[in-house]
């Protein structure tokens, strides 16, 4: 006799053959673990790397940064009071995207850092089973 859920009643079942059925257990709650272990590597390492793709947009503005804040030295110590204003202004917008996506690649790195590791978890099924008994 099935349940809703579409599992098998053992009520009926004998002590030798509940024992007979204890290694393909084991083999599938092995399989899952390793599963589950393989899907959590991919969407860490997906994380990790979305969060490099945003820190290394944010180097390249950084970089062109950089020119600007010659471009606006130059024309700053030439006392053009336009030029250097603008060159100001598209420094301060070059920082501000910096700034943007960096933070964007920290948030992302730090999702990686939540995500719980699946031998966290069965560290953590093992102490809850041994302060069982």
């Amino acid at each position: 006799m099935t349940t809703p859920r579409g599992y098998r009643d053992r009520a009926d079942d004998s002590l030798f053959t509940i024992i007979g059925e204890i290694p393909e257990l084991l083999s599938n709650l092995v399989i899952a673990e390793v599963d589950a272990a393989k899907a959590w590597v991919r969407r860490t390492s997906k994380d990790a790397g979305v969060g490099a793709i945003w820190i290394a947009v944010a180097f390249f503005f950084l970089f062109w940064a950089v020119g600007v804040l010659v471009a606006f030295a130059i024309i700053g110590l030439a006392s053009w009071w336009p030029a250097w204003l603008a060159a100001l202004v598209v420094l301060l917008a070059l920082v501000g995207v910096v700034f943007l996506f960096t933070i964007l690649g920290i948030h992302r790195f730090r999702r990686v850092a939540r995500a719980q590791n699946p031998v966290q978890s069965i560290v953590q099924d093992v102490k809850e089973v041994r302060d069982e008994f």
